[in-house]
């Protein structure tokens, strides 16, 4: 049963790399931290970051939490300096409940804490977890109070490559801001920019590298001869950079589709939502942990196609929202694509796609779910520490140990 927390009892949160670069992980571990904030709770929680540096935090978090950052070019050095810190963070501090952010740190979560008795959640995502750990990775996991993940599908394969219980494994979802994503007429400057007026557009938002490449742009590829059958004016737009862009470009020319692949290489998250506004389909057949694209894309009152063995069934509900199809079929890929542009499907009704997607997975309903996993997280005891001896934390507290 979980105990009182107490003025003194902060939570800590550990991760590798948040706030120095771009990207799904940590794009939902900021939406998660503003939950956490959200939850008004009174005392500020610490932060141990491995990889960003002090420059790297925005304010509204540096503000709320006591943020220990740790990168200094060395990563060696930094790990060690990092462990070294949150064991005596452990040890003075003895915060309520520790939050380890990524696999790869759970077996230092794991030796900090078994001594000092101080529980701990793993927060894990998609692939990282989706194969048998080594031991030392396996048994930090299984020792876990509690371990979160994203999504359904990244729970059963994490559970069956690692013998867990499901029951123990909770989800958390990612979510999207419907403020920030939203439908609006394509800007007619951005379609005369990439060649798009009076096109038929298909696009993907993904990274481009030769050694991750089930994000399903190749397939995508293949699959435009047969759409450009029916749709003589399509094109698809690639957002995302990578080692992988020559490939794909090479295999465009292969095919006959080069003019009608663009590749737009990387656009900012501030400019994203004009980006989805000029697609008439968002298509990614690929294996994703979850796939927050799916969701901004929703959010913007565009259909979308995922793959059909990974973690989009939840944002997709199951195909309720959008086309599941096999992610390296290209001629199922052509056919859904061809149905979407139709426009007759339900799944094609963009005020209907918004409304259901954020119902789901708003901002306001990840605080509700992130307050009942916390409600029900142990807490370490702190029989030996009196509640007046917490000290108020200063704004902007960041440390560069």
């Amino acid at each position: 049963m979980p105990l009182a927390r107490g003025a003194w009892a902060q939570d800590t949160f550990v991760f590798i790399e948040v706030f120095g670069c771009e990207g799904g992980i940590q794009s939902y571990i900021k939406d998660v931290l503003t939950a956490y904030l959200a939850l008004n709770t009174t005392v500020a929680a610490d932060i141990f970051l491995l990889r960003d540096h002090r420059d790297d935090i925005p304010a509204e978090f540096s503000s709320r939490f006591k943020i220990h950052c740790f990168q200094s070019g060395h990563p060696m050095f930094d790990r060690v300096r990092m462990t070294l810190a949150l064991g005596w963070h452990l040890l003075s501090r003895r915060p309520r409940h520790l939050f380890c952010g990524h696999i790869n740190l759970a077996v230092m979560m794991r030796q900090l804490t078994r001594f000092l008795r101080v529980p701990y959640t793993v927060l894990t995502y998609g692939k990282e977890v989706w194969f048998s750990l080594k031991p030392a990775e396996g048994r930090a996991l299984r020792s876990a109070e509690h371990i979160w993940t994203i999504s359904r599908y990244s729970r059963a394969q994490a559970c069956e490559a690692n013998q867990l219980e499901a029951k123990r494994v909770e989800i958390l979802p990612c979510v999207v801001n419907g403020q920030e994503f939203t439908p609006a007429i394509a800007s007619l400057q951005l379609q005369r920019h990439y060649g798009l007026v009076d096109t038929r557009v298909l696009m993907t938002v993904a990274r481009l590298w030769r050694g991750d490449p089930y994000k399903g742009v190749d397939v995508t590829i293949r699959a435009l001869p047969a759409i450009s059958a029916v749709y003589p004016n399509v094109m698809y737009l690639v957002i995302g950079r990578g080692d992988d862009q020559p490939r794909l470009a090479q295999l465009a020319r292969d095919l006959g589709v080069a003019e009608q692949v663009v590749f737009a290489g990387f656009v900012p998250n501030e400019d994203l939502v004009e980006h989805y506004r000029l697609a008439d389909v968002y298509v990614m057949p690929s294996q994703e942990g979850f796939g927050i694209v799916y969701l901004e894309a929703m959010a913007c009152g565009i259909p979308v196609i995922s793959g059909d063995s990974d973690g989009s069934a939840d944002p997709l509900q199951d195909g309720l929202l959008g086309w599941r199809v096999p992610y390296r079929d290209p001629a199922a890929v052509a056919a859904v694509c061809i149905e979407a542009l139709q426009g007759d499907d339900r799944r094609c009704d963009g005020p209907w796609l918004r409304e259901q997607t954020l119902a789901r997975f708003s901002k306001t309903a990840l605080t509700q779910q992130l307050k009942a996993l916390i409600a029900n997280v142990p807490v370490a005891k702190h029989n030996n520490l009196d509640p007046s001896d917490d000290l108020e934390q200063p704004e902007n507290s960041i440390q560069t140990n």
